[in-house]
């Protein structure tokens, strides 16, 4: 399902004023990629990137081109993990917050 323009400007209004949400939808990412749901977690990942650094700053940072990533990313892309965790810490870099994976029992 395509999101709507004003849902996605939301997004970016939010992520701009509001640290915690802009931490928590990068921590939605990865919890859901490490959870197995690929799409959900490439999805909230595309909007983090949109709502923050860009993809063009991203392609800059990680040099490869923001087609690529943004295909990547995208409902049918298929990201090596090469190319994945590359994303994860540059975004990780840009905006300053360092993701730690712990074992839950």
């Amino acid at each position: 399902m395509a999101l709507t323009r004003s849902f996605k400007d939301t997004v970016k209004a939010r992520a701009e004023r509001d640290p915690a949400f802009r931490d928590a939808l990068l921590t939605e990412a990865v919890d859901q990629l490490l959870a197995g749901d690929i799409e959900t977690g490439k999805s909230v990942l595309r909007d983090y990137i949109n709502a923050t650094i860009g993809f063009e700053r991203l392609s800059q940072e990680t040099g490869t081109s923001s087609k690529s990533l943004m295909r990547m990313l995208g409902p049918t892309g298929n990201p090596t993990a090469t190319n994945l965790f590359g994303v994860l810490r540059t975004v990780q870099k840009a905006s300053g917050v360092q993701l730690t994976v712990a074992i839950g029992r």
